[in-house]
């Protein structure tokens, strides 16, 4: 094995770190995706027929930013820790270990899932309050989130956590995290590629080609679901759950659910021929 396998063991995750205070690329990796979400959405209200504002866009970061983090966290803990956090609550808030005294820990636990619900909570809210089409609010955002994705897979990497099964693929790494020191699967890798880079690839290039409000949406749901659900067989459960549902992760169950949604939503807002019909009639009138 050449220096490629043990690449992750080379990888210092702290940018900053002052006794246990740290700052990690992971946290700049969020920033990243953040930016690049919000960089190609605009650049989508400026080049293509949106009726929203920059404004607008910019008030809904900040419940976007707040339904992830918020989100993410309890995503974790009900689908990944409750049996550990139902008995230790403050550790779900605050960044502290009590045991033994005050130690600083930082909030680690994020779950994608979560942050997904969080996020699209945060949506319909947003866009009752101001009076917004939540499909095609949704439509404008989705093909830029799967690009914003690749960096939090990138971070989930350089943090050497999140790796995949053990291999014997000639591709395969060793990560320090890993107690039994074996080759394994660079899991965070495929998925910053299949979920990020694939995926914002096809949904960027037929973003103009929606069949309905909401069709990219159901793209993502769709799109995203499926690849997870593929390459959660080689990513390495999580050692508190294990597989949930015979040789299933539950990974792989809330995607199942999240394909399912999608599915569910493009069958009842497919058009029928008569709602084409007038649409194509009403583009050949207005010229």
């Amino acid at each position: 094995m050449g220096f490629w396998a043990h690449l992750p063991e080379h990888i210092n995750p702290d940018i900053l770190r002052i006794g246990s205070f740290q700052i990690r690329y992971y946290g700049i990796m969020y920033l990243c995706a953040f930016a690049t979400v919000y960089a190609l959405t605009v650049y989508r209200l400026k080049h293509e027929s949106f009726s929203f504002t920059v404004d607008q866009l910019q008030s809904f970061f900040v419940w976007a930013v707040l339904g992830v983090l918020v989100g993410g966290r309890l995503g974790y803990v009900v689908f990944y820790g409750w049996a550990y956090y139902s008995t230790h609550p403050l550790e779900i808030i605050l960044p502290f270990d009590f045991s033994g005294g005050v130690h600083f820990t930082g909030i680690s636990g994020m779950s994608y899932h979560g942050g997904f619900i969080g996020v699209a909570l945060g949506t319909l809210i947003f866009c009752r309050r101001n009076k917004i089409n939540f499909w095609r609010f949704v439509d404008l955002i989705c093909p830029a989130i799967p690009l914003g994705y690749t960096f939090g897979r990138i971070g989930n990497f350089l943090n050497g956590e999140l790796y995949g099964r053990i291999t014997t693929v000639p591709w395969g790494m060793y990560f320090p995290m890993d107690a039994t020191h074996r080759l394994r699967h660079p899991s965070q890798l495929y998925e910053a590629f299949f979920e990020g880079i694939f995926l914002f690839i096809i949904l960027w290039s037929v973003r103009k080609r929606g069949r309905f409000d909401g069709f990219l949406f159901t793209l993502y749901l769709i799109g995203y679901g499926t690849v997870r659900f593929f390459i959660e067989f080689v990513r390495q459960p999580d050692p508190q759950l294990g597989f949930v549902l015979g040789p299933l992760s539950m990974g792989q169950v809330l995607c199942l659910l999240m394909v399912l949604a999608g599915i569910s939503v493009m069958v009842k807002k497919w058009p029928d021929k008569t709602t084409v019909t007038k649409r194509k009639k009403g583009r050949t009138r207005n010229g």
